[in-house]
């Protein structure tokens, strides 16, 4: 059996789609963590400077979506075939799109246009891709989930980056994306995750 080693930052960060992959496929590994403190001793002998990684049996991964993808494969998270594996993707898309606009408000560094970059994102940007994820969604049969009837990488995916936007989301205006949010929440092992992981600030 493989052995994984899971490095990164001592918070949800990007790397809660994996550690939710991990719970999910039962799969033991070690969570490493690191902080602003041990940090710097640790970044010369990381892969690519960066956090995550993933060590499987002991050879080094960094990039976390390459990270997720790679374990939603393995873990048999990625759909049946190469067009289910197409509408995970598409979903991870949209996604990418709200972490770039949520990045860019984040590191600006003049206030005044880091409030009109917060005002963009949370009136027309994170409108307009949720209302792209409700579609696919109902496109699906409004089932809970984005391919199937099962979990996959998309809905794991959605379901965390709702987590970290929910205090700029009404979700009763997008109900399939709330639905779904709530098909992932109430896997039991997902469930059990969240109760347990450790408490970050984000």
């Amino acid at each position: 059996m493989p052995t994984y080693k899971f490095k990164s930052f001592n918070a949800r960060g990007f790397g809660e789609v994996s550690r939710i992959l991990f719970a999910l496929a039962g799969q033991e590994y070690t969570d490493e963590r690191f902080t602003q403190e041990t940090w710097p001793a640790e970044k010369p002998n990381v892969l690519l400077g960066q956090m995550p990684v993933l060590e499987v049996d002991g050879a080094a991964y960094g990039q976390s979506s390459a990270i997720a993808r790679f374990l939603a494969r393995r873990f048999n998270f990625y759909g049946s075939g190469d067009i289910q594996a197409l509408e995970v993707d598409q979903v991870l898309g949209v996604v990418q799109d709200i972490i770039n606009a949520m990045i860019k408000a984040f590191f600006e560094k003049d206030e005044a246009r880091k409030a009109q970059f917060k005002t963009e994102n949370k009136e027309e940007k994170l409108p307009l891709y949720l209302g792209m994820l409700e579609k696919l969604l109902v496109k699906n049969g409004s089932t809970g989930f984005f391919v199937g009837k099962s979990i996959t990488l998309a809905d794991v995916t959605v379901f965390d980056i709702c987590d970290k936007i929910q205090a700029m989301v009404d979700f009763d205006k997008f109900p399939q994306v709330k639905k779904c949010r709530e098909s992932v929440a109430s896997n039991p092992k997902v469930k059990k995750w969240v109760d347990t992981r450790p408490v970050t600030e984000n």
